[in-house]
């Protein structure tokens, strides 16, 4: 079965990595565009948001019969989502920024569009410095799940910074947003039903 193969968690690795080689044959052909510094970061915005859609959506979906073996991959999209994250905020500092400690402090503090888009990455950033074994049993696993519902509320950041972007009305942010408000909803509804199956204890009464 293909979730039990190994070369399954390589080949979503190498499929991982294709955005970044589809920007590379872009900037060699001089495929950004007139304003290349837009182009970039827009589309390293939109893959760090599709992957964090798609590890989102690892839970519901590994609850189908046969397609249990996402969980494998799970811990790797997220941290391939803080990677892109990672470079798209860096490519804000080093490109449009350029460094200029005015500018970026002016961005964080009175700019909507940045301060959202920033809550977005610093919301990733524990999820991503926890994701290994060793974290989780030091953690304890109870604590670790709660932190990493975090995931939910960077989604909501990520979409709210994808919007305004914007300047005009845009369905596609509004499709993003359904989609992590569908994920809740589902989510929500897995733990009422366990919270339904759990035994209630039985108390005896002595007479």
């Amino acid at each position: 079965m293909i979730w039990r193969s190994p070369w399954y968690p390589r080949f979503v690795f190498l499929a991982c990595l294709v955005p970044l080689a589809v920007l590379a044959w872009q900037w060699r052909h001089h495929e950004f565009g007139v304003n290349s510094i837009e182009y970039v970061e827009r589309y390293l915005g939109r893959c760090t948001l599709r992957l964090l859609l798609l590890t989102l959506s690892i839970t519901p979906l590994r609850r189908i019969p046969g397609l249990g073996g996402l969980i494998r991959v799970r811990r790797m999209l997220g941290l391939y989502t803080f990677f892109y994250g990672c470079i798209h905020g860096l490519y804000y500092f080093a490109a449009d920024a350029q460094w200029d400690r005015q500018v970026i402090v002016d961005d964080l503090t009175h700019r909507r569009f940045f301060i959202y888009g920033m809550l977005a990455l610093l919301s990733m950033a524990p999820l991503a410095a926890t994701s290994f074994d060793r974290a989780i049993r030091w953690m304890g696993g109870k604590r670790w799940q709660w932190l990493h519902r975090l995931i939910y509320l960077s989604a909501i950041f990520a979409i709210v910074h994808y919007t305004l972007q914007n300047k005009g009305i845009v369905l596609t942010p509004l499709y993003y947003g359904a989609l992590v408000l569908l994920l809740l909803l589902i989510r929500a509804v897995f733990f009422v039903r366990k919270k339904l199956r759990r035994p209630h204890p039985v108390r005896v009464y002595q007479t």
